[in-house]
């Protein structure tokens, strides 16, 4: 792989981020973002276990989803305090994914502001916690909906990696889905690496960006980002989503909720043997160009 690192800069103008970063969609790391959130205060594990404890949750474990995983489906659950008592005691490969924490503590919303000075659309209804515990993993998908990220780090740090959608194909990417067939757990340690090269020989070939997302920093993922994620620490981040701005981007986030992932999930049911097999091939088939 040939990765760069992400941009970091203390703060940006609208006329700057805009121009070299959202319009070219290339990643960055804001530092100052945040500053003066009461969030970054008060938010912390007791403070969340107070307000939704006893709330149930989905939490996910590290193994890679197969030929018949329905998408967004959780391996547990457990209530929201109990899996903060498991992470904060040691390492614990468990996260949550798509925790709208929002909806329980409304009174959360009073303590960010959203950052419509650089960019608009944000969908203001679905801001969304994710909570992992040490060695936890969110392995390398794009985000269904299509759209831009920022992506708050609050507490503990977090090695991000991240590609472009047009290097999806060197990522053999699952078609009608937004998951990559490659495992790359560990991607960052020779020793550890779950990537097989001699499987998936395009892998070498996909160029992308890497950073360690630290306490208090905003990472920008454009939409449409691949992005591989695994918690050095056991933390939590909040992102907060906004729509593309052209027409075309919104109906492409808009068919794969609405008829992508439906047509994936019933066929997965019905067929699953053929179905993997036949999106096998055709990922093997788009990554032979690039070997």
């Amino acid at each position: 792989m040939h990765l760069e690192p992400v941009d970091r800069v203390d703060s940006i103008s609208e006329k700057d981020f805009t121009q070299n970063y959202y319009l070219p969609k290339k990643p960055v790391v804001i530092r100052n973002l945040s500053n003066g959130w009461p969030a970054m205060n008060k938010w912390n594990w007791n403070y969340f276990k107070e307000l939704v404890g006893d709330q149930e949750v989905g939490i996910y474990n590290n193994i890679k989803s197969n030929s018949t995983t329905p998408i967004n489906t959780a391996d547990e659950y457990t209530t929201f305090g109990k899996y903060i008592d498991m992470i904060s005691s040691g390492p614990a490969e468990w996260r949550i994914f798509l925790f709208n924490i929002f909806d329980h503590a409304p009174k959360l919303t009073e303590d960010f502001t959203w950052p419509e000075h650089l960019m608009k659309g944000f969908v203001k209804k679905f801001p969304m916690l994710f909570v992992g515990g040490a060695g936890s993993i969110t392995h390398m998908h794009f985000d269904i909906d299509m759209s831009h990220i920022m992506h708050t780090q609050f507490a503990g740090r977090k090695r991000v990696l991240l590609f472009p959608y047009s290097e999806q194909h060197k990522l053999y990417r699952k078609p009608w889905e937004v998951l990559s067939l490659v495992d790359f757990s560990y991607y960052h340690d020779p020793s550890k690496s779950k990537i097989d090269h001699s499987s998936y020989p395009a892998v070498s070939k996909a160029k992308g960006y890497e950073v360690v997302l630290e306490h208090g920093e905003t990472l920008f993922m454009p939409a449409s980002y691949f992005h591989h994620m695994e918690y050095i620490e056991a933390g939590f981040a909040m992102s907060l989503r906004a729509l593309q701005a052209s027409l075309p981007g919104k109906l492409h986030g808009a068919w794969n909720l609405f008829g992508m992932r439906n047509v994936d999930t019933l066929l997965k049911k019905t067929a699953p043997e053929w179905w993997f097999n036949y999106k096998k091939e055709k990922i093997f088939h788009h990554a032979e160009k690039y070997i």
